[in-house]
């Protein structure tokens, strides 16, 4: 088989990180998943409160 090429990027241990950058970066990554849950879960709750208003409205027909 051929060579594998590897990353630029440095590996980091399952202990430690080889970067001091890393920990700020990660407080990034986390603030976007926890921001794309809130997305989620208001996104769930306006669908949620249309269909009760288009029921509501359908049952004064």
């Amino acid at each position: 088989m051929g060579d594998v090429k590897t990353s630029q990027r440095p590996r980091r241990d399952a202990v430690g990180s080889s970067s001091a950058s890393w920990p700020i970066s990660n407080f990034h990554f986390i603030q976007e998943l926890t921001m794309a849950d809130v997305a989620f879960v208001v996104t769930t709750i306006a669908v949620f409160a249309l269909v009760a208003l288009i029921a509501k409205g359908v049952t004064k027909l």
